[in-house]
């Protein structure tokens, strides 16, 4: 693992070198890091090498439509540049019923249950291969990572850039050794070659788990994964869903739209909170399939019947051509929602209880 990295990060800085001005982050997604491969039995959605969408979720774009994107005429959204926002207040240690708190792009800390779990956390000023190549952080960490309370769990819905970052979890891995992490299939092997040495959970789609009266299950996503061209879709990407005496809570990952979000609700019920993206969705003729945009979103609450629902996946780093708030922006256009949230980064929500569901009229 040493030997591949060391080569990919030579690789990286030669071939980047030439092209100057070209979209850094491309080379990151080209290029990046050194991902195992899974050894596992057939599945309906791994054919014994590599995973796959689920049924009727189309594919993730090419290679060659990834670059076609990148040399168009785009239509980029300007980015401010670095804003330098003070943090959070410190959340607390525990909480007995539910309450979040916004890091960041697709990391939260979720206080359910006497339990506290981060959901793909990055505290690094920025995502790539490198210490220079990648996306870099356009507002800080919600909250200090030295704040944080006692962490019970991490979930890592895939081993993308901007969701497994391998400082970030050596950070919390020596701050908390008992700690568990909960992923797809085959990203185990990858935290342990790179340093990380705290007890790991793989699971399959619609697989469980309990840690103390949590129930973690994976579900489903529209997405895809690998941190180099050469180990496409040989990990499985999840998301994930947490059940205990609080209600349902629902972490969409990374995902496009697709039939997942009723099958999910089908299995588990309605949900009292539901985390799911809505940024980096522009353009959507190469987006759509990996990212959901506002409409999607606001649709995929309404299917799994979340009670509340909170926006992520936007104003961290610049990874698509829709501007840093331009997903909120959409989202309020249509039309107030006083079921579906956007934090501030550092804003701690007690999430409120499930609204009582209106009763079917008498016939």
């Amino acid at each position: 693992m040493e030997n591949c990295q060391q080569g990919l990060e030579y690789r990286i800085q030669t071939l980047a070198l030439p092209f100057g001005r070209l979209h850094l982050p491309l080379f990151a997604a080209l290029l990046g890091g050194c991902s195992p491969l899974y050894n596992g039995p057939v599945s309906d959605h791994f054919d014994g090498s590599r995973f796959s969408n689920p049924p009727g979720v189309p594919s993730r774009p090419s290679w060659y439509e990834a670059l076609q994107w990148h040399l168009s005429q785009r239509d980029v959204a300007p980015w401010p540049g670095y804003s330098d926002v003070p943090p959070g207040p410190p959340p607390p240690e525990r909480v007995a019923d539910l309450r979040v708190s916004f890091v960041g792009h697709a990391s939260v800390l979720v206080q359910q249950d006497g339990l506290n779990l981060l959901t793909d956390p990055i505290w690094s000023p920025r995502i790539g291969p490198t210490s220079w190549l990648g996306s870099k952080r356009q507002r800080p960490p919600g909250i200090r990572f030295e704040d944080l309370p006692p962490v019970d769990v991490v979930l890592l819905s895939h081993d993308h850039y901007d969701h497994l970052d391998l400082p970030t979890l050596r950070q919390l891995a020596e701050a908390f050794p008992n700690l568990t992490m909960v992923t797809g299939l085959g990203n185990g092997s990858f935290l342990k070659s790179n340093g990380i040495h705290v007890r790991v959970v793989e699971l399959d789609w619609w697989q469980s788990t309990t840690v103390g009266s949590l129930e973690i299950s994976a579900t489903p996503a529209a997405h895809w994964s690998g941190r180099n061209p050469f180990a496409q879709n040989r990990t499985l990407w999840v998301g994930f869903m947490l059940k205990g005496p609080a209600g349902g809570v629902y972490f969409a990952g990374d995902t496009g739209w697709g039939p997942h979000f009723a099958e999910i609700r089908e299995r588990f019920g309605p949900l009292r909170l539901a985390l799911l993206p809505i940024g980096a969705y522009k353009p959507e003729w190469f987006m759509s399939p990996q990212h959901m945009g506002p409409p999607e979103a606001l649709e995929a609450a309404r299917i799994l019947e979340a009670s509340s629902s909170i926006g992520l996946h936007f104003g961290t780093f610049n990874l698509a051509d829709d501007g840093p708030y331009e997903a909120p922006n959409a989202l309020g256009a249509h039309g107030p929602n006083p079921h579906f949230e956007i934090l501030a980064e550092g804003r701690g929500w007690e999430v409120p209880p499930v609204a009582p569901r209106p009763s079917s009229p008498p016939p």
